[in-house]
């Protein structure tokens, strides 16, 4: 699979009631493809696929796996802690300033961690949406309690709202997009919540 086929799949799995999605399908749908960049392949591996390969998984992960994709643990910080955190993650940005396709519009891609990890609390000036494509992760948003979601669950986050993640006993995929400011320049992590 090439990237505009994957751009065309990924639209239609951004079919949720927020605003942000639409934005998101309409990125993908007019995403100038004379601004992709060349970049090495970094294959998917265990247990990514075992979850994409599950029978409640999206469809799009079919898409997905047969494409060759520069996976790779997130860079949105410095910060060492941010960093040290970051390393049983995958992502691949594939629409935004950083990404195989450039956009100012939007942050969109892919994301997915290892079971039994966690990603702290963050907040950034973008609103952002996770679209769950496959396995489960447990979501926080702001004071409330952390949400378990399975493949076509949502996690959406307002500009500046702290938002965690983390995972039980199987690994999860999904895809994500920032709107608004999508500059990391004002992006924080604060590490693991207290609770």
């Amino acid at each position: 699979m090439d990237l505009p086929t994957l751009f065309e799949v990924l639209a239609a799995s951004f079919d949720g009631p927020e605003d942000i999605e639409k934005q998101a399908q309409d990125a993908l749908r007019t995403a100038d493809f004379a601004t992709q960049t060349t970049y090495d392949i970094h294959p998917l591996t265990e247990p990514f696929t075992t979850v994409m390969s599950h029978p409640d998984a999206h469809p799009v992960c079919s898409v997905i796996g047969q494409t060759p994709l520069p996976w790779a643990p997130p860079e949105t910080s410095s910060d060492p802690l941010y960093i040290a955190h970051s390393l049983p993650k995958v992502n691949v940005e594939l629409l935004g300033p950083d990404g195989l396709v450039k956009s100012e519009k939007v942050r969109l891609g892919l994301y997915g961690m290892l079971p039994n990890f966690e990603y702290g609390i963050r907040s950034h000036p973008a609103e952002e949406v996770f679209v769950m494509f496959a396995g489960q992760a447990f979501w926080k948003r702001g004071a409330a309690a952390y949400e378990i979601l399975g493949p076509g669950g949502r996690s959406y986050h307002p500009s500046m709202m702290p938002h965690a993640n983390k995972t039980g006993e199987v690994a999860f995929l999904s895809a994500y997009v920032w709107h608004g400011d999508v500059s990391t320049e004002q992006y924080v992590y604060d590490g693991y919540p207290d609770a």
